[in-house]
């Protein structure tokens, strides 16, 4: 069976680790240069539940509160991963801003997204909180996990929690179901 195709865009602020959560997950190796991204489309196929997914995953050029969203990022998109720096208030503030462009361009009251706290490995500079993550994924339906590029810390589970999200929102849970008739 060929593998199901799903379309990722990566976004967030400058320099929250979007490239290097993209190059850790599809080549498995944390890249330490900062060099900023215009556009970079990765590929991966990965396995969850039994069923192979050929991601195409696209890094995105930081973003902050004043860019207009690319539209083209609104169409054949399956989901999007939403990051922010934990050790910058600001990557933070700016993903809420990217998440309200992006619905509001979609016309959608809700896209399957994935939040991800990315850096952890620099906790003693921790300036959002765990919980305050948290509780915007909750108010977005939103996947929610964080991260470190650096040290490969819950860098596929992003993918996978967030295919398993796709998944679940087009209606294809791979539960089976326990229905007995007697």
């Amino acid at each position: 069976m060929p593998a199901k195709e799903r379309n990722i865009a990566m976004m967030g602020y400058r320099s929250v680790g979007k490239s290097s959560l993209s190059i850790q997950f599809v080549e498995g190796q944390f890249v330490d240069s900062y060099d900023p991204t215009i556009e970079n489309t990765f590929t991966k196929i990965t396995r969850v539940n039994s069923t192979d997914y050929e991601v195409k995953l696209v890094d995105t050029a930081g973003q902050d509160e004043y860019s207009i969203f690319p539209a083209q990022y609104s169409m054949d998109f399956h989901g999007y991963v939403l990051v922010y720096s934990i050790t910058s208030q600001k990557s933070f503030e700016v993903i809420q801003i990217i998440y309200e462009k992006l619905l509001d361009v979609m016309g959608k009251a809700y896209v399957p997204v994935a939040l991800v706290g990315n850096k952890t490995d620099l906790h003693q500079e921790r300036a959002v909180s765990t919980e305050e993550g948290r509780k915007l994924a909750e108010s977005w339906k939103a996947q929610f996990l964080e991260t470190s590029a650096k040290q490969n810390e819950s860098v596929a589970d992003i993918f996978h929690l967030l295919l398993q999200q796709i998944e679940r929102d087009n209606g294809n849970t791979s539960e089976k179901s326990s229905c007995t008739i007697s």
